[in-house]
């Protein structure tokens, strides 16, 4: 009888790397992109620094690894991405509608994604580049579908722009949301009616828009 091979070096390796990978997510989410150090990370794994370099040469090369194993804007996208799968161009507002609403549940509720977007606007790097190149394949998809239909119906808007700024309205709403305890507008983001409010919001603008 053949016994098996046993894998522990192999495993605690694994282990290892799969802990300071997790320890990147919990630092970005406590500490921000300024926190991302050798030695917080490794604090946060429970783990010696010199591990870092051992599996990934660099805590560079670990951040990197960490975050392309992230689909940031497919989750944020809720179920717009298999609307534009199914879309055969007949109404384009409801996935844009779902994308935008979408994107204001999931950003307001992850505080990940909150210090993403603060690292991306804060700092060029490469790693962030992927991210926003990532975004932009997604919208890619959805505006080669809505690009035919509103060229069907004669309609003469600039939809990426108004996309453009829904978009950036709901990244500052929310992040201002968090970090301060001041309205907005006179609206309260901290309620379930502010949230709402703002859904309804981007509904009229987008009927509007396409009306």
């Amino acid at each position: 009888m053949n016994r098996k091979r046993y894998q522990g070096v192999q495993n605690d390796k694994e282990r290892s790397m799969q802990s300071l990978i997790d320890a990147v997510g919990v630092v970005i989410e406590t500490k921000g992109y300024t926190g991302l150090t050798a030695t917080n990370i490794a604090k946060t794994a429970g783990l010696s620094r010199r591990l870092i370099t051992v599996h990934f040469n660099s805590v560079e090369e670990l951040i990197e690894t960490y975050v392309r194993r992230k689909d940031y804007w497919v989750a944020a996208s809720g179920d717009a991405a298999k609307m534009i799968s199914e879309n055969q161009v007949n109404n384009t507002r409801p996935i844009l509608e779902c994308l935008l609403t979408s994107q204001l549940d999931y950003f307001y509720n992850n505080k990940e994604m909150q210090k993403i977007v603060l690292w991306q606007i804060s700092e060029s790097t490469n790693i962030m580049k992927e991210i926003c190149e990532e975004r932009e394949l997604l919208s890619q998809v959805f505006f080669a579908l809505s690009d035919k239909e509103l060229n069907d119906k004669e309609i003469e808007v600039d939809l990426r722009a108004v996309s453009a700024l829904m978009v950036a309205g709901i990244y500052y709403l929310v992040l201002h949301a968090k970090s301060t305890d001041a309205l907005f507008c006179e609206i309260d983001l901290k309620t379930t009616e502010g949230i709402k409010r703002i859904k309804d919001a981007i509904k009229f603008v987008l009927e509007k828009t396409y009306a």
